[in-house]
């Protein structure tokens, strides 16, 4: 017996709530034999375009067909079903796989793109989905079990995302900042203040950048995801380690110049005792407080009101969106503070190692979650 199947899935955000649905007809496509969709808390559009797939070839079986046509108006799962297309991402790869084994038990399986406009069956049941409505069995016999889980990296950082976001209360979709500092210069090395100064990277700072680049590409990738745009401090520090990171990820590069590092002004270039025997009754009270500037620099505060205003600009923009932001350790203090609701202090007691990854997600409702603090792992072979 053939049987008709018409698959969707959609994701408000991607990644974001999203869900699936699959409808399964006659061999003529007039008569609907069955509906399934659920929900699939947050990850990507291509995630739920298979779960779909995934869920209509179960039901067409559980139907008892022996020839399927599945139709979706997704081209990218169509090509990579039919073979024409290689799948780059590992997530993706297993759901093909599942699918794969499904389309095995069939004498015959076929898989026909179709424009959007003629799959609005599936996607009207893919939004009902994503908006909370879960039919994941055939009616009335629910012969056509729960829908199968993801595979365990496809959706492991976006679905943490979202029961993070159930257990504070929190709604939307997130835009998750992954903060990243920039590699090492030689006024690092020599622990000196950096602040507008414009030192290049050093040759382990390069290598640095590319490990880092490689690291967060391997991170997206498993999950599915790719960012939108990397976002750079104007600094050359910043721009050579983004440069990295989007030549890695194919990702377009934008210089965000408030994202610069902090002005020290006068101490620019001098160590922390050199800067503490220049001027210690100011060094001290700097020390101890956001509102105090270097001499002829820039305060913690001014640098939190800039940093602010630009992560505002970037929630807005790229909304529930993942972006790669590089920049400086103060930047990325700042964000991190944010995220975390604290004060001043922890500006003073979080330490950040050159380029470390950070991430922090921003809900639309105002909310956020910090979900990565310093990881240097993808360093250890350059130490």
């Amino acid at each position: 017996m053939k049987l008709v199947v018409e698959a969707d899935g959609g994701s408000r955000g991607n990644p974001g709530p999203a869900g699936y649905g699959a409808v399964v007809l006659d061999a003529g496509a007039r008569q609907v034999l069955g509906e399934v969709y659920d929900g699939l808390g947050t990850t990507t559009n291509n995630v739920a375009e298979y779960r779909g797939l995934i869920a209509g070839l179960r039901a067409a079986r559980d139907l008892g067909a022996t020839e399927v046509e599945a139709r979706m108006d997704s081209k990218l799962v169509v090509e990579q079903m039919s073979g024409r297309w290689k799948i780059k991402h590992p997530p993706l790869q297993e759901l093909a796989d599942t699918a794969r084994e499904l389309a095995a038990g069939f004498d015959a399986v076929t898989f026909v793109w179709i424009p959007r406009k003629d799959n609005a069956r599936a996607d009207a049941l893919a939004n009902r989905a994503m908006d909370g409505e879960s039919n994941p069995s055939l009616d009335p016999s629910g012969a056509v079990g729960p829908a199968p889980k993801p595979p365990a990296d496809a959706t492991a950082s976006t679905d943490s995302a979202a029961a993070a976001a159930a257990w504070t209360g929190q709604t939307g979709s997130p835009t998750r900042l992954i903060l990243l500092r920039h590699g090492q210069t030689e006024l690092s090395v020599e622990r000196r203040y950096s602040g507008h100064g414009d030192p290049e990277l050093t040759e382990l700072g390069q290598k640095q950048a590319a490990a880092a680049a490689r690291a967060l590409e391997t991170r997206l990738s498993g999950q599915g995801v790719e960012p939108a745009v990397v976002l750079s401090s104007p600094l050359r520090r910043a721009r050579q380690t983004a440069a990295a990171v989007a030549e890695t990820t194919g990702a377009d590069l934008e210089v965000r110049d408030r994202l610069i590092e902090t002005d020290f002004g006068g101490w620019e270039g001098l160590t922390f005792t050199e800067a503490r025997e220049r001027d210690p009754e100011l060094h001290g009270r700097w020390l101890g407080s956001a509102d105090v500037e270097p001499p002829g620099g820039e305060s913690f505060r001014a640098v939190g009101e800039r940093v602010e205003a630009e992560r505002a600009r970037i929630v807005e923009e790229f909304a529930g969106r993942t972006v790669v932001l590089v920049s400086h350790v103060t930047p990325i203090k700042m964000l991190l503070r944010t995220a975390l609701g604290a004060g001043d202090e922890v500006l003073y007691r979080m330490h950040l190692d050159l380029a470390c990854l950070n991430i922090a997600d921003f809900y639309p409702d105002g909310g956020a979650s910090v979900r990565l603090v310093n990881e240097t792992s993808y360093l250890d072979d350059l130490r």
